[in-house]
């Protein structure tokens, strides 16, 4: 039985994975058409047009740069989770069931599925994320007016 859960937390951890690669490799690719974008800018007779497209395409550089450093982040936080530990209390890396839904303590990337079952993938700083850090199994928690009881952690 243990044996299948880790497996499911696996699961969901390479989904987990897979989502912010995704989102990584979209960021690069628009920081490099803003950067080709950049170099192809001419000076063209409107210099003042000239001069406000530079500077829109500079300001989206820098958002991109900044979108950027927060996936480097979530990145860093995914390669501190050791799937094949089971933990008694929730943290990092958890794998909860719950009498509302499923939680997997990791990044934000919404629900997901494993093994036909609904599982929410959610940082640890997320307000539920809060409330179920440090649980134990039989603990309850209260959130938007509803109390859930912790039934299993993995």
């Amino acid at each position: 039985m243990k044996e299948n859960l880790l497996e499911i937390k696996k699961h969901l951890y390479l989904q987990c994975q897979d989502a912010v690669n995704n989102r990584f490799e979209t960021v690069q690719r628009t920081m490099k058409e803003i950067q080709e974008s950049l170099l192809s800018e001419t000076k063209s007779t409107a210099g003042d047009k000239h001069e406000t497209g530079r500077a829109m395409l500079q300001l989206e550089r820098e958002k991109a740069g900044n979108q950027l450093a927060e996936i480097q982040k979530i990145i860093e936080v995914l390669s501190k989770i050791d799937v094949s530990k089971t933990l008694n209390v929730v943290g990092l890396g958890s794998l909860i069931y719950t009498s509302q839904a499923n939680y997997f303590i990791a990044v934000s990337t919404g629900e997901l599925i494993a093994e036909s079952r609904k599982f929410y993938a959610i940082s640890p700083n997320t307000p539920i994320g809060k409330l179920l850090l440090g649980k134990s199994v039989g603990d309850t928690i209260e959130f938007r007016g509803q109390r859930i009881l912790l039934n299993e952690i993995i």
